[in-house]
């Protein structure tokens, strides 16, 4: 399953595995902006760590790493 984030400029794509019933491993990949490549092995997927997740909590987890990754990048919201 897939979902596709907006924000600051930038796309979050958030993938869900199945990894038992009902749970599911997620990753996400930051598109957008330039100079991407300081995020995750060249700008490749990142896989998050203590899971699985349900579907809920997964979406919601990989937006909020997402987020803070991007505003790592850009700094705080003026």
């Amino acid at each position: 399953m897939q979902r596709m984030i907006t924000y600051r400029g930038f796309e979050i794509h958030v993938e869900l595995t199945p990894a038992a019933e009902e749970t599911f491993d997620v990753t996400f990949l930051i598109k957008g902006g330039t100079n991407l490549e300081v995020l995750g092995a060249r700008g490749g997927r990142v896989r998050l760590r203590n899971g699985p997740f349900t579907e809920r909590w997964a979406y919601l987890v990989a937006e909020i790493a997402g987020q803070a990754a991007i505003d790592v990048l850009l700094g705080p919201v003026e």
